[in-house]
């Protein structure tokens, strides 16, 4: 079994309001950082993201890549890569855990990465790490900030921006 990576964040909101930020796709070039572009190619029966193409870049890692979304409830995501141009695995999920009645959340983040390149497991782990602390941070901010509430740049209207909050749905994915 590949190893992988797994760090915790408390965030001060309700799951269905941290899902909302993790399943709106178009907006992730907003707050994560090293996601320069984001589009859902496909959706499921629920119209949540299926498959996203994402163009990422992090320094030493530049990639475009496809990833298949998994969604388990309302409180859980895996992610699997489809294609892509330098990474061999790209494993990941994100697990809400309602805390204090639900009004705050334990987001766990797990990740696992492989590269085409040869590259020592130290390092990748350490890579795996730093992926990981960069989005949980990202996350909290965008969440806690209230930003996610906004529409997106350059949006004509509200409409289609926002996410369902009792499902954890948009038509926009990261």
């Amino acid at each position: 079994m590949a190893e992988h990576t797994r760090s915790s964040i408390t965030i001060e909101a309700a799951p269905a309001a941290v899902m909302g930020v993790i399943a709106d796709f178009d907006r992730y070039p907003e707050w994560t950082g090293e996601v320069k572009q984001a589009e859902v190619l496909a959706t499921d029966d629920a119209g949540r993201a299926a498959q996203v193409r994402l163009v990422l870049d992090a320094g030493a890692i530049k990639d475009d890549h496809t990833l298949a979304y998994e969604w388990i409830g309302a409180d859980e995501v895996r992610w699997s890569l489809v294609k892509s141009q330098m990474l061999r695995t790209l494993d990941g999920s994100y697990a809400l855990v309602p805390l204090d009645g639900g009004s705050r959340t334990e987001v766990t983040y797990q990740l696992t990465v492989d590269v085409k390149i040869p590259m020592l497991g130290m390092i990748k782990r350490k890579a795996e790490k730093v992926i990981i602390d960069r989005a949980l941070a990202g996350l909290k901010q965008r969440v806690e900030s209230g930003d996610a509430d906004r529409p997106a740049e350059g949006a004509d209207s509200v409409e289609g921006a926002g996410t369902d909050a009792g499902s954890g749905t948009s038509g926009k994915s990261v």
